[in-house]
C-alpha cells in the first residue's frame, strides 16, 4: 500500500457532473510528514494532489492543471480528520469546483475553488 493511498473513501451523493466523497486521511499517512511535527496538518499541496486524484478517478480527467481559478484554504486539516468532498465538474466549460469540508462539523469549509481540466 502506497502511504498516499486513500482506500476508505465513500461516496455519499451523486449526480450528473457532481459527487460527493467522505473519507479520512490516517495521521500516519506520509501526507503529514515533516508538516508541523507537533502539531500536524495536512498540506495545501497535498489538498490539490488528493482533489484532481477523485477528479480523474470519477471525472476522467488529466490530472495535469493547466490553471488555478480559485483556491482558497480557510483552515487546518488535522490527522484523523473525516472529510467530506463535493466535486462538480463543467465538461462544456472544462472546469471543476471543489469544496473541501468537515464531515461532521456542519459549515467547517477547509478548502475550495475551481480549476481547468483537460479530459484524458
Amino acid at each position: 500500500m502506497n502511504c498516499h493511498d486513500i482506500e476508505n473513501e465513500k461516496i455519499v451523493g451523486q449526480a450528473d457532473g457532481s459527487l460527493s466523497l467522505e473519507f479520512v486521511i490516517p495521521g500516519t499517512s506520509d501526507f503529514f510528514d515533516g508538516h508541523f511535527p507537533e502539531y500536524k496538518l495536512l498540506p495545501a499541496v497535498a489538498q490539490f494532489e488528493i482533489i484532481t486524484r477523485f477528479s480523474r478517478k470519477y471525472f476522467g480527467t488529466q490530472r495535469y492543471v493547466p490553471n488555478i481559478r480559485r483556491i482558497k484554504f480557510s483552515a487546518p486539516i488535522r490527522p484523523d480528520t473525516k472529510i467530506k468532498l463535493d466535486l462538480s465538474h463543467n465538461a462544456e466549460k472544462k472546469s471543476v469546483s471543489f469544496t473541501m469540508a468537515d464531515a461532521d462539523k456542519v459549515g467547517k469549509v477547509y478548502s475550495s475553488g475551481s480549476f481547468s481540466v483537460l479530459a484524458e
